[in-house]
């Protein structure tokens, strides 16, 4: 498969990059500059893909079969608001129509981020736990705001142009030997902890670039969104237990077992196959790996 990756130097990017010119596959690494490094089966251009031009030709000669799109601002805080809502909106926009016009179905890095608690100052309890790709989304922050925003577009170029396209919502992005998550569990106090609205759920970046790879190889009609989450909480302690004494409170409608995740990953386990392989529990003491050529 001739497969376009954006973001390419990125986090996530450049762990699907390398693992699918890994398995052989043809692939095109998009990010703003090239990295120092070569990859076999991957070649590199820069673009911006805020530029509606830029993207169009890129996409347009390269002719992808699919498109994983990771570019954009990857977190709250890293650039003022209104930058982090029009990079991720217009990337996207950019990205979903270039790709309709050579029907190339799309794989797309949203966030959990999209249903608002993260972000959310204070964060607030969700409707029902565990969490699913239907619960209501009342994002109010610029980044989940455009995260919200990207998957009504690529909504809007499934209906245009008949292509597909999955959104995975990964939680907070982890990677081996170099887990953030640790100093934050480590520091934990159920009494005296701040409300975490994520409610305290990671992902394991090999467990992205696994769903991304099912999503690609999967039959997959117009528009459908994944959560991307690890089975357990990062603390070791009971979820809900743990979310009742942080916050006060539990939604009526409670249906977690002991460390299990605030986030379901029912639907892709049902409609893909896929399945988390990864725990902090042996991926944060891991020896640091990662793609070379970044």
């Amino acid at each position: 498969m001739n497969v376009l990756v954006t973001g390419a130097t990125g986090g996530i990017g450049s762990w699907v990059l390398d693992s699918l010119a890994a398995d052989g596959h043809a692939v095109v690494g998009v990010d703003l500059r090239r990295p120092p490094g070569e990859r076999t089966n991957a070649r590199f251009l820069g673009a911006d893909l805020t530029d509606h031009g830029q993207a169009r030709e890129l996409i347009q000669t390269t002719r992808p079969d699919a498109v994983v799109h990771c570019a954009g601002i990857p977190r709250m805080g890293e650039r003022p608001g209104s930058e982090t809502f029009r990079v991720n909106v217009m990337a996207a926009y950019n990205v979903f129509v270039a790709a309709g016009t050579v029907d190339a179905d799309v794989v797309y890095t949203s966030s959990e981020s999209l249903y608002g608690m993260p972000y959310a100052d204070p964060p607030f309890l969700p409707d029902y736990l565990p969490i699913d790709e239907a619960h209501p989304k009342r994002p109010e922050d610029p980044y989940g705001i455009s995260k919200f925003v990207s998957e009504h577009l690529a909504r809007m170029a499934v209906r245009k142009y008949g292509i597909s396209v999955a959104s995975l919502r990964p939680s907070w992005v982890n990677y081996p030997g170099d887990y953030d998550l640790t100093a934050v569990r480590d520091g934990f106090g159920p009494e005296t902890a701040d409300r975490s609205g994520n409610f305290w759920s990671y992902i394991d970046v090999r467990d992205v670039v696994s769903l991304v790879e099912a999503a690609l190889g999967a039959d997959i009609d117009g528009h459908e969104a994944y959560l991307a989450v690890a089975a357990e909480n990062y603390l070791g302690r009971p979820t809900a237990e743990t979310i009742e004494t942080v916050f006060g409170d539990l939604p009526d409608r409670c249906a977690l077992e002991g460390e299990e995740s605030a986030f379901s990953t029912a639907k892709a386990r049902t409609d893909l196959g896929w399945e988390p392989a990864h725990s902090w529990r042996e991926a944060e003491d891991a020896e640091p790996i990662g793609p070379a050529f970044v």
